[in-house]
């Protein structure tokens, strides 16, 4: 079982973990083991609120496909188990990361005093480079 929140859970039946090959330099391993883990998650069949998935299926991240699958593959260590629990931390954190609302900005003016204080400068910096220029006769 994984938790995500206090009342959010996901069924271990809902992932699919599948066990592949990892890319790049190897040893003598590099074609006998399959480090590497390839996590599928089938957004619309599983059990996470409603809320949950609406927001995940309209979210824009190259993980999720266009069937609403989240497709994640983690090879960064060299132990299964290791990029297994990787997989899984970075599937909670997407879902997380849906589940999160973001305030709307209030659009701001700015005060009266920041206002003057750039125009003092302003003028401030174009005297300066008025005083560098030549002196006609």
């Amino acid at each position: 079982m994984l938790v995500i929140s206090n009342n959010v859970t996901l069924q271990d039946d809902e992932i699919e973990l599948t066990a592949i090959r990892s890319q790049g330099a190897g040893g003598q391993n590099v074609n006998k083991v399959s480090s590497a883990i390839h996590l599928r998650f089938d957004i619309n069949s599983s059990s996470l609120p409603d809320f949950y998935k609406q927001r995940l299926l309209s979210k824009k991240d190259q993980r999720i496909t266009k069937e609403g699958v989240i497709v994640i593959k983690s090879q960064q260590y060299r132990t299964q188990e290791k990029n297994r629990q990787e997989a899984l931390e970075r599937l909670v954190a997407i879902i997380k990361t849906a589940g999160h609302i973001t305030k709307k900005r209030k659009p701001t003016k700015p005060s009266y005093g920041s206002k003057q204080k750039r125009l003092d400068s302003k003028t401030k910096h174009g005297k300066k480079k008025q005083w560098r220029r030549n002196i006609e006769d």
